[in-house]
C-alpha cells in the first residue's frame, strides 16, 4: 500500500490527533488516517472490560476474570466517512484505590464512555460523581456518552431505563444501553463516539455540525426496521 502525505490543521493538532500521514498500528498491523484516545469509565464490576473485548474482539468474557488493575488499553481502526480511525481504548479499574491513577489520563482522552450496571442500583447512584470527577479532570469538550450496561439482564433490572435517559438528559449526553454478552448497541456507541471525534476533526468552518443524539437515533430506528434489537 502506497503512503498517502496529508498535511494536519492547527485545529487538529490542538485536538491532540495523531499525524494526518497514515501510519502503521503495529498492535493491529493495520493503517490508520486519525486517532483518538477514548477511556471507559465507571464503578468495578459494572462490565468495562466486557465491552471493550466484545467491540475489539467480538467475545464475550463469562465466567469470573481478573478485574482490571489500575488501567489497559487496546487499540482498533474503525472506517468512519471513508476514514481510517484509530481507537485507543482504555479500560480504567473502578476501584476507590486506583481513581488518582487513572485521573492522570483524563486530560489525554478525547472521549469518555461512562457505564453503570442496570441492575445495580449503587453503580447509577454513582454516576453523578464520576461526572464530577470528568469535569474536574477532563478537557471541557471532552466528549462524553452514558451507557447502561447488562441490557440483557433484564430480569434482574434495577435502574429503569427512563431513569437513565433522564440523568443523560439532565448533564446532556447520550445514552443507550448495552450488552456486552448480547452485543447490542456495543459498535454502536463506540462508532458514534468516532463518527463525533472525527468531523470534529475534520469539519470545515460552513458545514453543518455532527449529531450525536440523532445519529444514534437513527441507526436505532434502522436497525428496528430490520428486526434487530
Amino acid at each position: 500500500m502506497s503512503a498517502r502525505k496529508t498535511s494536519l490543521t492547527d485545529k487538529q493538532s490542538k485536538n491532540g490527533t495523531s499525524k494526518y500521514v497514515l501510519e502503521r498500528c503495529a498492535s493491529i498491523n493495520e493503517y490508520y488516517d486519525v486517532a483518538f484516545k477514548v477511556m471507559l469509565l465507571g464503578d468495578s464490576s459494572v462490565g468495562k472490560t466486557c465491552v471493550l473485548v466484545r467491540f475489539k474482539d467480538g467475545a464475550f468474557l463469562g465466567g469470573n476474570f481478573i478485574a482490571t488493575v489500575g488501567i489497559d488499553f487496546r487499540n482498533k481502526v474503525v472506517d468512519v466517512d471513508n476514514l481510517k480511525v484509530k481507537l485507543q481504548i482504555w479500560d480504567t479499574a473502578g476501584q476507590e484505590r486506583f481513581r488518582s491513577v487513572t485521573h492522570a489520563y483524563y486530560r489525554d482522552a478525547q472521549a469518555l464512555l461512562l457505564l453503570y450496571d442496570i441492575t445495580s442500583k449503587a453503580s447509577f447512584d454513582n454516576i453523578r460523581a464520576w461526572l464530577t470527577e470528568i469535569h474536574e479532570y477532563a478537557q471541557k469538550d471532552v466528549v462524553i456518552m452514558l451507557l447502561g450496561n447488562k441490557a440483557d439482564m433484564a430480569a434482574e433490572r434495577a435502574v429503569k431505563k427512563e431513569e437513565g435517559e433522564r440523568l443523560a438528559k439532565e448533564y446532556g449526553v447520550p445514552f443507550m444501553e448495552t450488552s456486552a454478552k448480547s452485543g447490542v448497541n456495543v459498535e454502536l456507541a463506540f462508532l458514534a463516539v468516532a463518527k463525533e471525534l472525527k468531523h470534529r476533526t475534520t469539519q470545515q468552518p460552513n458545514e453543518p455540525k455532527f449529531q450525536i443524539h440523532e445519529y444514534i437515533e437513527s441507526q436505532r430506528q434502522k436497525s428496528a426496521c430490520c428486526g434487530l434489537k
